[in-house]
């Protein structure tokens, strides 16, 4: 397995509640950033994906955990990792660390392949297979 893929972010205002912390809903958004980099990384990009097509690949699930708080300006590691590997889906989790390696919060999405044309649900391509394979987790 690789090493879990880093997506460096920094919290900005925009990202904060009236409390100074990050507001539960943007953690999804910078995880789907990371998601997005990620996939870029293993040779996969999702703008080439639409723009192709024939594979769409919707998150179907989405769920969270937040363990400290995030405040602007903290740095923040993303540590992406696929999670599950399945015929025609894939889970991807999330790790959310501080500077100093704390873990703040955890998420994970599920992604499930369907036909634009709605036909019969098809099976991964063996590329992105054996990319999202590489980065399986071993938890």
């Amino acid at each position: 397995m690789a090493a879990p893929f880093a997506h460096p972010i920094e919290i900005r205002l925009h990202d904060t509640d009236v409390a100074g912390r990050l507001f539960f809903a943007h953690l999804f958004r910078h995880a789907h950033d990371a998601y997005e980099s990620f996939m870029r990384s293993i040779g996969t990009p999702l703008d080439a994906l639409i723009r192709q097509g024939d594979l769409i690949l919707p998150l179907t699930h989405a769920e969270a955990d937040y363990r400290r708080p995030m405040r602007h300006g903290d740095r923040v590691s993303i540590e992406v990792e696929v999670l599950e590997l399945r015929r025609r889906s894939f889970a991807i989790g999330y790790r959310f660390l501080s500077e100093t390696g704390d873990l703040l919060a955890t998420a994970r999405t599920l992604h499930v392949l369907i036909a634009e044309d709605g036909d019969a649900t098809p099976e991964l391509p063996a590329a992105l297979s054996a990319a999202l394979a590489s980065h399986l987790s071993n938890s």
